[in-house]
Protein backbone atom coordinates (compact mmCIF):
# COMPACT_ATOMS: atom_id res chain seq x y z
CA UNK A 1 0.00 0.00 0.00
CA UNK A 2 1.80 3.37 -1.13
CA UNK A 3 1.88 5.66 1.60
CA UNK A 4 0.21 9.09 2.32
CA UNK A 5 2.76 11.77 1.25
CA UNK A 6 3.66 14.15 3.88
CA UNK A 7 2.55 17.75 3.68
CA UNK A 8 5.27 20.44 3.39
CA UNK A 9 5.23 22.56 6.21
CA UNK A 10 4.48 25.47 3.33
CA UNK A 11 1.41 23.53 2.82
CA UNK A 12 0.66 23.02 6.65
CA UNK A 13 0.88 26.78 7.14
CA UNK A 14 -2.02 27.35 4.60
CA UNK A 15 -3.99 24.98 6.63
CA UNK A 16 -6.20 26.91 9.12
CA UNK A 17 -5.58 26.09 12.90
CA UNK A 18 -8.21 24.05 14.93
CA UNK A 19 -7.91 25.77 17.80
CA UNK A 20 -8.22 29.63 15.83
CA UNK A 21 -11.21 27.77 13.67
CA UNK A 22 -13.20 27.06 17.32
CA UNK A 23 -12.06 29.80 18.47
CA UNK A 24 -14.08 31.62 15.50
CA UNK A 25 -16.63 29.60 16.09
CA UNK A 26 -17.32 30.58 19.25
CA UNK A 27 -16.89 33.76 18.93
CA UNK A 28 -19.62 34.00 15.96
CA UNK A 29 -21.86 32.30 18.11
CA UNK A 30 -21.61 34.32 21.60
CA UNK A 31 -21.88 37.52 19.08
CA UNK A 32 -25.24 36.28 17.20
CA UNK A 33 -26.31 35.37 20.80
CA UNK A 34 -25.09 38.41 22.71
CA UNK A 35 -28.48 39.26 24.10
CA UNK A 36 -29.40 35.62 25.11
CA UNK A 37 -25.75 35.12 26.47
CA UNK A 38 -25.64 38.45 28.52
CA UNK A 39 -29.60 37.36 30.22
CA UNK A 40 -28.16 33.97 31.17
CA UNK A 41 -25.24 34.92 32.99
CA UNK A 42 -26.94 38.10 34.36
CA UNK A 43 -29.29 35.09 35.73
CA UNK A 44 -26.38 33.11 37.18
CA UNK A 45 -24.93 36.13 39.15
CA UNK A 46 -28.21 37.62 40.64
CA UNK A 47 -28.44 33.68 41.81
CA UNK A 48 -25.56 33.48 43.33
CA UNK A 49 -25.99 36.77 44.68
CA UNK A 50 -29.35 35.64 46.21
CA UNK A 51 -27.85 32.63 47.49
CA UNK A 52 -24.88 34.39 49.32
CA UNK A 53 -27.50 37.16 50.71
CA UNK A 54 -29.68 34.46 52.23
CA UNK A 55 -27.30 32.62 53.52
CA UNK A 56 -25.79 35.73 55.03
CA UNK A 57 -28.97 36.78 56.48
CA UNK A 58 -29.67 33.21 57.68
CA UNK A 59 -26.95 32.92 59.57
CA UNK A 60 -27.50 35.91 61.05
CA UNK A 61 -30.64 35.42 62.32
CA UNK A 62 -29.40 32.10 63.59
CA UNK A 63 -26.93 34.09 65.35
CA UNK A 64 -29.46 36.27 66.30
CA UNK A 65 -32.26 33.33 67.74
CA UNK A 66 -29.24 31.58 69.90
CA UNK A 67 -28.32 34.80 71.42
CA UNK A 68 -31.89 35.61 72.63
CA UNK A 69 -32.56 31.93 74.05
CA UNK A 70 -29.79 31.73 75.81
CA UNK A 71 -30.80 35.29 77.35
CA UNK A 72 -34.40 33.73 77.73
CA UNK A 73 -32.76 30.65 79.47
CA UNK A 74 -30.47 32.68 81.88
CA UNK A 75 -33.76 34.75 83.30
CA UNK A 76 -35.64 31.71 83.28
CA UNK A 77 -33.42 29.96 85.41
CA UNK A 78 -32.72 32.99 87.70
CA UNK A 79 -36.26 33.44 88.49
CA UNK A 80 -36.93 29.81 88.96
CA UNK A 81 -34.58 29.25 92.02
CA UNK A 82 -36.28 32.53 93.55
CA UNK A 83 -40.33 32.03 92.13
CA UNK A 84 -42.64 30.07 91.69
CA UNK A 85 -42.68 28.42 88.18
CA UNK A 86 -45.96 30.57 87.59
CA UNK A 87 -43.79 33.55 88.49
CA UNK A 88 -40.60 32.65 86.47
CA UNK A 89 -43.09 31.98 83.12
CA UNK A 90 -44.56 35.08 83.23
CA UNK A 91 -41.21 37.02 83.87
CA UNK A 92 -40.18 35.08 80.19
CA UNK A 93 -42.65 34.55 78.58
CA UNK A 94 -42.42 37.88 76.23
CA UNK A 95 -38.57 37.25 75.69
CA UNK A 96 -40.01 33.59 74.18
CA UNK A 97 -42.75 35.04 72.42
CA UNK A 98 -40.52 37.13 70.26
CA UNK A 99 -38.03 34.60 69.21
CA UNK A 100 -41.12 33.28 67.84
CA UNK A 101 -42.61 35.86 66.09
CA UNK A 102 -38.75 36.53 64.33
CA UNK A 103 -37.24 33.03 64.59
CA UNK A 104 -39.85 30.68 64.79
CA UNK A 105 -38.78 28.57 61.73
CA UNK A 106 -35.34 28.75 62.64
CA UNK A 107 -33.15 25.65 64.00
CA UNK A 108 -32.85 27.79 67.47
CA UNK A 109 -36.50 28.95 66.93
CA UNK A 110 -37.59 25.68 67.08
CA UNK A 111 -35.39 24.76 70.09
CA UNK A 112 -36.64 27.99 71.86
CA UNK A 113 -40.72 26.82 71.11
CA UNK A 114 -39.79 23.69 72.73
CA UNK A 115 -38.28 25.14 75.64
CA UNK A 116 -41.08 27.43 76.00
CA UNK A 117 -43.45 24.40 76.11
CA UNK A 118 -41.79 22.55 79.18
CA UNK A 119 -41.58 26.36 80.65
CA UNK A 120 -45.64 26.61 80.23
CA UNK A 121 -46.35 22.87 81.31
CA UNK A 122 -43.91 23.28 84.16
CA UNK A 123 -46.21 26.50 85.00
CA UNK A 124 -49.49 24.68 84.68
CA UNK A 125 -50.03 26.26 80.99
CA UNK A 126 -51.22 23.09 79.96
CA UNK A 127 -53.25 24.51 76.74
CA UNK A 128 -50.71 26.41 75.72
CA UNK A 129 -47.88 23.67 76.33
CA UNK A 130 -50.05 21.33 73.55
CA UNK A 131 -50.13 24.03 71.36
CA UNK A 132 -46.67 24.42 71.16
CA UNK A 133 -45.75 20.64 71.44
CA UNK A 134 -47.94 19.89 68.76
CA UNK A 135 -46.43 22.05 66.62
CA UNK A 136 -42.56 20.71 67.89
CA UNK A 137 -43.82 17.75 67.09
CA UNK A 138 -43.49 18.72 62.96
CA UNK A 139 -40.05 20.79 63.98
CA UNK A 140 -38.44 17.48 64.98
CA UNK A 141 -40.12 14.76 63.32
CA UNK A 142 -36.89 13.75 61.76
CA UNK A 143 -35.29 13.61 65.43
CA UNK A 144 -36.61 10.35 66.53
CA UNK A 145 -35.46 10.52 70.28
CA UNK A 146 -36.75 14.65 70.55
CA UNK A 147 -39.91 13.73 68.61
CA UNK A 148 -40.44 10.87 71.20
CA UNK A 149 -39.83 12.83 74.17
CA UNK A 150 -42.55 15.20 72.62
CA UNK A 151 -45.13 12.95 72.09
CA UNK A 152 -44.38 11.87 75.85
CA UNK A 153 -44.88 15.23 76.65
CA UNK A 154 -48.05 15.65 74.94
CA UNK A 155 -49.50 12.55 76.87
CA UNK A 156 -48.54 14.31 80.40
CA UNK A 157 -49.90 17.51 79.34
CA UNK A 158 -53.36 15.51 78.30
CA UNK A 159 -53.22 13.38 81.38
CA UNK A 160 -52.94 16.54 83.54
CA UNK A 161 -56.12 18.05 81.68
CA UNK A 162 -57.70 14.96 82.69
CA UNK A 163 -58.44 14.64 78.73
CA UNK A 164 -57.59 10.54 79.59
CA UNK A 165 -58.71 10.01 75.78
CA UNK A 166 -56.15 12.06 74.30
CA UNK A 167 -53.50 11.13 76.85
CA UNK A 168 -54.18 7.73 75.93
CA UNK A 169 -53.43 8.37 72.06
CA UNK A 170 -49.92 9.64 73.01
CA UNK A 171 -49.04 6.97 75.33
CA UNK A 172 -50.18 4.12 72.70
CA UNK A 173 -47.60 5.81 70.27
CA UNK A 174 -44.96 6.21 72.36
CA UNK A 175 -45.60 2.76 73.39
CA UNK A 176 -44.48 1.20 70.44
CA UNK A 177 -41.02 3.06 70.55
CA UNK A 178 -37.32 1.20 70.46
CA UNK A 179 -36.70 3.06 73.88
CA UNK A 180 -37.16 0.04 76.71
CA UNK A 181 -37.06 2.92 79.07
CA UNK A 182 -39.77 5.57 77.62
CA UNK A 183 -41.63 1.87 76.59
CA UNK A 184 -42.11 0.81 80.03
CA UNK A 185 -43.08 4.45 81.14
CA UNK A 186 -45.94 4.80 78.73
CA UNK A 187 -47.70 1.53 79.51
CA UNK A 188 -47.60 2.64 82.69
CA UNK A 189 -49.55 5.80 81.85
CA UNK A 190 -51.72 3.75 79.85
CA UNK A 191 -52.63 0.93 82.43
CA UNK A 192 -53.40 4.14 84.72
CA UNK A 193 -55.59 5.83 82.08
CA UNK A 194 -57.31 2.90 80.89
CA UNK A 195 -58.93 1.71 84.60
CA UNK A 196 -59.71 5.71 84.78
CA UNK A 197 -61.43 5.41 81.55
CA UNK A 198 -63.01 1.96 82.97
CA UNK A 199 -61.41 -0.26 80.27
CA UNK A 200 -60.25 -2.55 82.94
CA UNK A 201 -58.59 -5.51 80.23
CA UNK A 202 -56.95 -3.13 78.72
CA UNK A 203 -55.60 -1.87 82.02
CA UNK A 204 -54.78 -5.23 82.52
CA UNK A 205 -52.95 -5.83 79.39
CA UNK A 206 -50.66 -2.98 79.81
CA UNK A 207 -49.40 -3.85 83.15
CA UNK A 208 -48.73 -7.52 82.25
CA UNK A 209 -46.44 -5.93 79.11
CA UNK A 210 -44.58 -4.95 82.04
CA UNK A 211 -44.34 -7.67 84.23
CA UNK A 212 -43.40 -9.63 81.26
CA UNK A 213 -41.25 -6.97 79.12
CA UNK A 214 -40.01 -4.70 81.91
CA UNK A 215 -38.61 -6.48 84.43
CA UNK A 216 -36.39 -3.61 85.63
CA UNK A 217 -38.71 -0.89 85.34
CA UNK A 218 -38.79 0.95 88.19
CA UNK A 219 -41.90 0.59 89.81
CA UNK A 220 -42.07 -3.17 88.65
CA UNK A 221 -43.51 -3.65 92.21
CA UNK A 222 -46.12 -1.10 92.29
CA UNK A 223 -47.68 -2.70 89.13
CA UNK A 224 -47.26 -5.88 90.88
CA UNK A 225 -49.12 -4.74 93.75
CA UNK A 226 -51.65 -3.42 91.45
CA UNK A 227 -52.33 -6.35 89.66
CA UNK A 228 -52.57 -8.49 92.75
CA UNK A 229 -55.29 -6.15 94.01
Amino acid sequence: MAKKPKKTRKELLKEPDEFITISGKLIGFMADHKNQITYAIGIMVALALIFSGYRFFSIRSENKASALLDQGLAKYEKFKNDKQPVEAYDQVSADFQLILNKYGSKKNGKIARLTYANICYTAGQYEQAIELYKKSLTDFEKHPAIHNQVVGSLGYAYEQQADYANAVKYFEQLSSTPDTIMRGEALYHLGWLYDQLGQTDKSKEAYNKIISEHQDFIYIDLVKERMSG
